[in-house]
């Protein structure tokens, strides 16, 4: 049974720091939603442990740590210990959260992208790796279905890189790839001081929103693996997620104009097009399953859940 406070911690966290998820997580059956909220929780923990500490050694120190715990090999604190027990119930694959770790680590070096393969397997260990974690949470039980969760959270990791360029920049970090930065006659360096074209940029940022576009399409072939009482609830962090970038575009894909914010109205609209679109009767089996584009997956060999 789950412990009651680091339940109730969990919640709060989830409350307050995931916004479009909680949202979206509310359509939830309560007891997936507290399973979701402890997964969460535990994600946040690692961000925080990379993110927080203003020194990367002692970052990475306590990176290891957590990895140790994780494993088993170290005594866990109680919020970790009762992820893994959650992670025994559910059957919820820990060498997702390893790997989640690894992507932590990989943020406390001097961050850049050299191409499209090195961006897409970050964004499986900072985002897929939660995906196929969500997959236990939501009782997905076909490995077919696992891909797929793969690319929804490529296709959501793209967006958030859209949308926080600036603010990754200013904090030393460039993640979009070196080589459309370098077509498109931006130098990393000159973005990381600020004095980036921001048409260069721009061009950048409208194609990789382009590459998460592909990634969202193909996230639509599991959804009608989900079970039909949790299927609303993704569809619409799917869609308000995806929002983003419809809002980057309107904006000339200006991301160095500031943080772009869906507002209320805007996801009410996506969201209620997302659970009616959960609703239909080719969401319920009428139609046949998307087989996965393996090319998709051409970066991620070897890595847990991605098309082999």
């Amino acid at each position: 049974m789950t412990d009651a406070g680091i339940l109730d911690d969990s919640r709060d966290v989830f409350r307050r720091k995931a916004r479009t998820f909680w949202w979206a997580a509310r359509l939830l059956p309560a007891d997936t939603r507290d399973d979701a909220a402890l997964v969460y929780a535990f994600c946040r923990l690692v961000d925080d442990t990379a993110d927080e500490d203003l020194d990367a050694e002692h970052a990475r120190l306590a990176l290891a740590a957590l990895h140790g715990e994780v494993q088993g090999s170290f005594t866990p604190r109680p919020l970790v210990a009762e992820f893994r027990a959650a992670a025994q119930r559910l059957n919820l694959p820990l060498d997702s959260a390893l790997e989640l770790i690894e992507g932590a680590r990989g943020d406390l070096d001097v961050v850049r992208v050299a191409d499209d393969a090195e961006l897409l397997r970050y964004c499986y260990r900072v985002a897929s790796t939660v995906g196929l974690m969500m997959c236990a949470v939501l009782g997905v039980r076909r490995r077919e279905a696992l891909p797929h969760a793969v690319d929804l959270g490529i296709a959501m990791q793209l967006t958030n890189i859209c949308r926080d360029v600036a603010e990754d920049a200013a904090n030393g970090r460039v993640y979009l790839p070196a080589d459309r930065l370098a077509r498109a006659g931006v130098n990393p360096e000159d973005l990381v001081r600020g004095r980036a074209s921001a048409a260069g940029v721009a061009e950048v940022v409208r194609g990789t929103l382009e590459m998460a576009d592909r990634y969202y399409a193909s996230a639509d072939g599991g959804m009608r693996d989900l079970p039909p009482r949790v299927r609303p609830a993704i569809l619409v962090a799917s869609r308000v997620y995806r929002a983003i970038g419809v809002r980057l575009r309107r904006r000339r894909c200006d991301a160095l104009g500031g943080r772009t914010v869906v507002p209320w109205p805007e996801k009410m609209y996506w969201g209620t097009r997302a659970v009616a679109e959960a609703l239909r009767p080719g969401m319920r089996g009428a139609t046949p399953r998307w087989a996965h584009d393996a090319t998709l997956h051409a970066a991620l060999r070897g890595l847990p859940g991605a098309n082999a």
